[in-house]
């Protein structure tokens, strides 16, 4: 038996389904988890000793690449003077002034330890700065665990969420609803009908957990300009794209100034930490200033703080971003040609560091679209390259992530291996 099984069942023991998030279980795929020893660079071990390029990165925060020695040096100068204080230092300064200054839109930020945090804490922030009851998400997107984001649209057009997962009353969701990405039409109809009783639209610039889908150009306009009609907070949930997409994050490319956003996984180079934040005047509605409560003893931890401040010091190299993005786009075209080439319906998408493999025979644009994908022959796929050793997020619909560390020799190993699978598909 592998050492990957001997522990999955050790885990199984003591933790709900072997794994603290479900996706790592490979529930999806099928299979046993890897377990993982260590990781370096694009690289990273199981507990068998076998070597995969990684391309789940931490789910995004390894932008460098694991282990770099400067974050990894910073880190271990800090923990010397201690793991956590419950008081403020001078590092929480530091990194806010970072993330404000790369993000224009933000002009205050509150620093915490999840993006669930995030994006629970700035919805929260919304209803009391606006003193309305409803909020609005997408369907496929997904924004952390807390009750009322745990939603599934209803039929109708206009259909409040029911809850998703076990344990959510429906009195917790009442207030969600879900709208399609990229429906225009939809949107409008929405504002047009209850626009001024919305408290605020909640959006991934680029959707990340239905795999990567784009927000069309018309889509994100549309948006903007419907909430600010209506007095309506727009949040861009940046956990997953902020700094990864773009230095200045998703809201750069789209040329969009939201009244808030919320940050995490490269924002914390690695180490549990997110934030929210936006304009003054909304912020100031948060305690101590304001009525609306938000706390957490561990947040602006010191090495969590240090190791993001200095990964978003060294992401800041010229053309760091341009060399990331070509590197990505690469890989989703290479795959995208061995596939055509091996007569297997499937194809391959990416902005900035991140990439979106689909069994389809066009990119998605939407939940509905994405959902038509052959899981089966994804499955065999994921398979395939795992044997190869090509680790690949565990399910077919998750962005995958590029690193600084992963070479243009790298890429074109992985469109090589990606090729032999294919042919074998």
């Amino acid at each position: 038996m592998s050492r990957n099984q001997q522990l999955f069942d050790r885990a199984k023991a003591r933790i709900p389904g072997g794994v603290n998030s479900p996706v790592r279980a490979f529930g999806s795929v099928g299979g046993t988890p890897r377990f993982i020893a260590r990781a370096n660079g694009a690289f990273v071990w199981d507990a068998d000793g076998q070597r995969f390029i990684d391309y789940v990165g931490s789910w995004g925060p390894a932008i460098l690449g694991h282990a770099h020695p400067e974050v990894v040096a910073a880190v271990q100068e800090v923990a010397v003077g201690g793991l956590s204080f419950g008081a403020p230092t001078e590092g929480e300064i530091d990194l806010a002034e970072e993330i404000c200054r790369l993000v224009p839109s933000i002009e205050q930020v509150r620093l915490v330890s999840s993006g669930t945090e995030a994006t629970m804490s700035a919805i929260r922030l919304a209803r009391g700065f606006t003193g309305r009851d409803t909020i609005v998400k997408f369907e496929g997107c997904y924004h952390g665990h807390s009750d009322s984001l745990l939603v599934k649209a209803g039929s109708g057009l206009l259909t409040f969420g029911t809850p998703s997962s076990g344990g959510v009353p429906q009195d917790f969701t009442k207030h969600t609803l879900v709208l399609e990405y990229n429906n225009v039409e939809q949107l409008k109809q929405t504002f047009a009908e209850i626009g001024t009783t919305i408290a605020c639209v909640i959006l991934e610039p680029f959707a990340g957990n239905m795999n990567l889908i784009k927000p069309s150009g018309e889509f994100v306009r549309a948006l903007r300009e419907l909430t600010e009609q209506s007095g309506t907070v727009l949040i861009y949930d940046e956990v997953m794209t902020g700094f990864r997409v773009d230095l200045h994050c998703a809201q750069h490319l789209h040329g969009i100034k939201p009244d808030m956003t919320t940050l995490g996984k490269v924002v914390g180079g690695g180490m549990p930490l997110a934030a929210f934040g936006g304009r003054a005047d909304i912020m100031a509605c948060i305690a101590p200033l304001g009525s609306v409560y938000q706390a957490g003893t561990l947040s602006g931890n010191p090495l969590a703080v240090t190791a993001g401040l200095t990964t978003l010091r060294l992401i800041q190299r010229p053309d760091f971003h341009l060399e990331l993005s070509k590197r990505t786009e690469r890989l989703a075209q290479g795959i995208s040609e061995a596939a055509r080439r091996a007569g297997v319906p499937m194809c391959a998408d990416s902005v900035g560091g991140m990439f979106g493999l689909y069994m389809t025979e066009k990119v998605p644009s939407s939940f509905a679209e994405v959902s038509k994908a052959d899981i089966s022959a994804f499955k065999r796929f994921f398979h395939g390259m795992l044997e190869k050793g090509v680790y690949l997020a565990p399910s077919a619909f998750e962005a995958g992530f590029v690193s600084d560390a992963h070479s243009e020799s790298l890429i074109e190993e992985t469109i090589a291996l990606a090729a032999e699978v294919l042919k074998a598909l």
